[in-house]
């Protein structure tokens, strides 16, 4: 009798405790959570050997090529209209979905996911370790970027049409200033980073993060070091810019913006928004 007394008294508990749970599980992750997932992937990255990182950043330098070659196609296929551009940077989020989806190392993520280590850990080893990885994947980007600017320039596979639209789409992106550069590499490291930070819970929604966001970078015209090196790679594989000009003047203003963009906007910030409080002993 008393048993039956007792459950008696724990039933009415039991639909409560049912409702947290389906609270918890249909609440948004908190910012903690984000961030020990990302740390985790960083320090896995980390952990990759360099061989590794090289042949998969080669491969996302291949890649990026995609968002010109994408971008270039609509616009030679659209009329010369003001909402073109609408329609047309659409291309722009296809080299960025085969790069994340595939899981390639691309540089400006990793603006990011191996700061985090760092920030964390912040030993003489890991400071090692991170210029490595970020050394590896730059140059193997790079190389990749190089890669598909001469085949595009020095191969018959385009219509003459699409070979003038990836000119103009190489001869807008280099237009700024050394400092316009570096403002619109800020954007776009810090919209990639960020980017970066929402996927690990975006779930189903991850193609339509990633499309949004790098169409909002293209978009704007922000300067982003890789795939933006591939539209100036052919302007100057295509003698209409010089090697100096598009290194100096592109590739270097825009590799700082992209790095204060992600770094200090992003991973700092949301390292410092976690940690505070010495919350950092429970990561």
């Amino acid at each position: 009798m008393a048993k039956a007394e007792e459950r008696k008294h724990e039933e009415p508990a039991e639909p409560e405790e049912r409702e947290d749970r389906e609270a918890e599980e249909r609440s948004s992750p908190s910012g903690k959570v984000i961030y020990k997932a990302i740390l985790t992937e960083g320090e896995e990255e980390l952990e990759r050997p360099t061989a590794a990182l090289f042949w998969s950043g080669l491969a996302a330098g291949l890649s990026m090529g995609f968002s010109m070659i994408a971008e270039g196609l609509l616009k030679a296929h659209l009329p010369d209209a003001h909402w073109s551009i609408l329609v047309t940077k659409l291309g722009y989020s296809v080299g960025f979905l085969i790069v994340i989806l595939g899981r390639q190392q691309l540089f400006t993520e990793n603006t990011l996911t191996p700061i985090l280590p760092l920030l964390q850990k912040r030993p003489q080893a890991t400071l090692r370790n991170v210029a490595r990885l970020w050394l590896t994947v730059f140059v193997a980007n790079i190389l990749g970027a190089f890669v598909v600017a001469m085949a595009v320039t020095h191969t018959d596979g385009f219509s003459a049409e699409a070979m003038q639209a990836f000119r103009d789409i190489g001869a807008a992106a280099i237009q700024p200033s050394f400092g316009g550069h570096v403002l619109r590499g800020i954007f776009a490291g810090w919209l990639i980073a960020l980017m970066v930070w929402v996927l690990p819970f975006a779930e189903a929604a991850r193609i339509w993060v990633i499309i949004l966001l790098t169409y909002v970078v293209g978009l704007g015209e922000f300067s982003h070091v890789i795939a933006g090196a591939v539209e100036v790679f052919t302007l100057a594989a295509g003698g209409e810019a010089g090697w100096g000009e598009v290194l100096g003047g592109y590739i270097v203003p825009t590799f700082i913006g992209n790095v204060i963009g992600g770094v200090m906007l992003v991973a700092m910030l949301n390292h410092a928004q976690v940690t505070a409080g010495g919350a950092a002993k429970d990561l």
